[in-house]
C-alpha cells in the first residue's frame, strides 16, 4: 500500500515546505482540492509549482472540477503539466456540488455530470493528437501517454462511479472504511462490466490532524468552514482522525478492503504533521 498527503488549502504560501517534507518521507502522492468560490489555491497552478520544486513525488487533483472549465484549454494545461512533471500527474476528476462555483463559471449545475463526460471526450481526442475539428487543427503538447494522465474519479452514486470503467480510470473514495467497501465493489464491477483488463486503482482519502490541541482545533475549524454549505459539516469534522492509533486502524481496514493507496488529507497548516504521519505509518 502507498500513502499520500492531501495538502492544506488554507496555506498556499506553505505548500512548498509541505511538498519537500513529504518527498523526503515515505509518501507517494501530494493531493490538492479544487473549488472556485473559495479561498483556496487553483490546483493545476499550485501543483505545477510543486512539481517544479520536487523530483519524485506525484501530484494529484482531488478532485478537479472539470465541468467548471473549458475542455480545450484544460486539455492543454493538463498535458503541459503531465509533460513538464515527467508524467507525475494523476488527474482526479469530479463534478462538484456547489451552486456558487457554477454561477461564477457560467455553467449549469444541473448538467454537470453530462458536461464532465463531454469534456473527457474532447480532452481524450486532443490528447491523442486528433484535430479539434474540420476547421481547426490539433492542440498540443501531447501528453506522455496517448490517453493522457492516469484518471481517478470521485463520487458516491453508481452513475458517477461507473466512469471508472467507462473511462478506464480509478476510484478516489472520500469515505470511511465502514462504507467505503461498497464504493470499491461498485468501481470494480464497473471495471469488469466495461471489459477492462486487470483492476482499477483504488485510492482512499481520510481526514486527519496530528499534533497539539491547537493543531487539531485549527483543522476542525477550517474543515467545518469548508463544509458549511452542507448539513454534514459536523459529521465530517467528527470523522477526522486525530490519533496515531485511529490512523493505523483505518490503514488496516482499508488494506483489508483492497485499497492501493491512502491519502491523509490535512486541514491544519502545521507541516510537522507530515513527520508525525511518517512515524505513524512506519
Amino acid at each position: 500500500m502507498q500513502f499520500g498527503i492531501g495538502l492544506p488549502i488554507s496555506a498556499p504560501h506553505a505548500l512548498l515546505d509541505w511538498a519537500r517534507r513529504a518527498e523526503a518521507g515515505p509518501f507517494a502522492t501530494l493531493g490538492l482540492l479544487d473549488r472556485l468560490v473559495y479561498d483556496n489555491p487553483e490546483p493545476l497552478t499550485a501543483l505545477a509549482v510543486i512539481a517544479g520544486a520536487t523530483d519524485r513525488i506525484r501530484v494529484q487533483t482531488e478532485v478537479l472540477l472539470a465541468p467548471l472549465r473549458d475542455p480545450v484549454l484544460l486539455a492543454k494545461q493538463i498535458a503541459t503539466l503531465d509533460v513538464m512533471s515527467g508524467g507525475r500527474l494523476t488527474l482526479g476528476l469530479g463534478v462538484g456540488g456547489r451552486a456558487d462555483d457554477h454561477i461564477a463559471s457560467g455553467t449549469d449545475l444541473r448538467t454537470r455530470g453530462k458536461r464532465l463526460d463531454q469534456n473527457l471526450e474532447v480532452m481524450r481526442r486532443l490528447w491523442s493528437g486528433k484535430p479539434y475539428g474540420d476547421d481547426c487543427g490539433p492542440v498540443g503538447p501531447a501528453p506522455l501517454q496517448p490517453e493522457g494522465p492516469q484518471l481517478l474519479f470521485g463520487g458516491f452514486q453508481p452513475a458517477a462511479i461507473d466512469r471508472v470503467g467507462r473511462w478506464g480510470g480509478g476510484l478516489l473514495a472520500a469515505a470511511p472504511p465502514s462504507w467505503a467497501g461498497g464504493l470499491f465493489d461498485t468501481a470494480r464491477a464497473s471495471w469488469k462490466a466495461h471489459g477492462r483488463s486487470g483492476s482499477p486503482r483504488i485510492v482512499a482519502q481520510v481526514n486527519v490532524a496530528l499534533g497539539a490541541p491547537s493543531v487539531i482545533e485549527e483543522a476542525r475549524t477550517t474543515m467545518r468552514a469548508y463544509y458549511s454549505f452542507t448539513d454534514r459539516a459536523d459529521f465530517m469534522v467528527n470523522g477526522m482522525l486525530t490519533t496515531p492509533a485511529e490512523i493505523r486502524t483505518a490503514i488496516t481496514q482499508f488494506d483489508a478492503l483492497g485499497a492501493d493507496e491512502v491519502v491523509f488529507y490535512c486541514y491544519g497548516t502545521d507541516p510537522t504533521q507530515i513527520d508525525r504521519l511518517a512515524d505513524t505509518i512506519a
